[in-house]
């Protein structure tokens, strides 16, 4: 359905209190990054990141990135029957996840490459993320971007100095107007999520969940690319590799997926969702890392996906955008197989555009 139209369930009502809690920190035991899967899984691609990369981007990103805070709220315990842990990259630099891979990339880049010019492909947190590090490093940055690219995002990588060149929606148009770009400018490439620079730096934001919330019994990241998925399930199952490992995404943009389902990547889809930040298809670095580390990656609808957005809005009071928002979708989609758990979320991102945010919550529930 298009993105002023979403008809939303009627969220629960509770009675508990609203006031979100903040985790403090805590000193994270190292373990050996493992598979906690059997034998039988498919193991990761050779040049996959490893634990110990995640650890060297912690290091390499700190004096750049936030340390976001992990919150709880009682009443979206009650509401979903179970604990929940919310890492919350809404309030990241640059307002979403994307700083963290973005940063530790181009942080990674010598002096000769950075000089170069550095380019990426972004449906907007990426781009911002990338335009934001870059002059960090104080490097030239073109960002290739939709044409229907929410407008608040746009403005964030135009507000970092970052040049966009526009393409059509679909990671074909994608790929060719990011060579062509690259061929133009003799720049060098960050891509947004097929990059062992950028998942390890994605993975930074669940070393610190872990921290703060000692002895989850399952985490769940949002899947578009599978950047953030596949460095949150190297992060996670490096420090407890008991750890149950999900992805979460909207029915429109379901091709992880289907992808995990059949065994091979889906590709050529063209994503119908208000989850602007979901729209990418798996890469080929980072499906064969979901295939062996993931459990499942659970679908919700674009419906379910703003009533999760309101609830955070309304209990925790925390912008967040609809992507950031599918992780609670899914547990209060699937509530018997969270019941009673302790289960860590990553809020991705908040950069939403208030406008429609206002239309989607003015809806008539379903």
């Amino acid at each position: 359905m298009g993105q002023g139209g979403v008809a939303l369930p009627r969220a629960a009502a509770t009675g508990a209190s609203a006031t979100p809690r903040i985790l403090a920190p805590r000193r994270l035991r190292y373990a050996c990054a493992m598979n906690a899967h059997d034998s039988s899984t498919p193991a990761a691609p050779a040049d996959a990141p490893v634990y110990t990369d995640i650890l060297a981007a912690a290091a390499r990103i700190a004096a750049h990135a936030h340390a976001t805070p992990v919150l709880t709220s009682r009443a979206l315990d009650e509401l979903a029957g179970c604990r929940l842990h919310f890492k919350c990259e809404n309030l990241q630099r640059g307002g979403a996840f994307k700083f963290r891979g973005a940063c530790n990339a181009v942080f990674s880049l010598s002096d000769e490459d950075a000089a170069r010019g550095i380019v990426t492909q972004s449906s907007g947190n990426h781009g911002g993320a990338l335009a934001l590090a870059a002059r960090l490093r104080g490097a030239r940055a073109t960002v290739v971007a939709p044409h229907n690219t929410p407008k608040v995002k746009l403005a964030a990588i135009r507000a970092y100095g970052a040049d966009i060149v526009f393409c059509e929606p679909g990671q074909a148009s994608r790929d060719e107007v990011t060579a062509q770009v690259l061929a133009r400018t003799g720049g060098v490439l960050v891509h947004p999520f097929n990059d062992t620079r950028v998942i390890a730096g994605q993975g930074t934001a669940t070393l610190e969940l872990m921290a703060a919330a000692p002895g989850l019994d399952a985490v769940i990241a949002p899947v578009s690319g599978g950047g953030l998925l596949s460095g949150t399930a190297i992060a996670a199952q490096g420090a407890d590799p008991a750890i149950a490992v999900y992805g979460a995404e909207p029915l429109g943009a379901r091709d992880a997926h289907d992808s995990l389902a059949q065994g091979q990547r889906i590709t050529g889809r063209v994503a119908d969702t208000v989850c602007d930040g979901l729209r990418a298809e798996l890469g080929t670095l980072t499906f064969p890392i979901l295939r062996s580390r993931v459990r499942e990656v659970l679908l919700v609808d674009d419906a379910q996906a703003i009533a999760a957005m309101r609830l955070i809005w309304e209990r925790m009071k925390l912008v967040v955008e609809p992507s950031g928002a599918v992780p609670l979708a899914a547990v209060l989609a699937h509530r018997d197989a969270f019941a009673n758990k302790s289960v860590g979320l990553i809020v991705s991102g908040g950069n939403v555009d208030l406008d429609l945010a206002a239309q989607w919550f003015a809806a008539k529930p379903s």
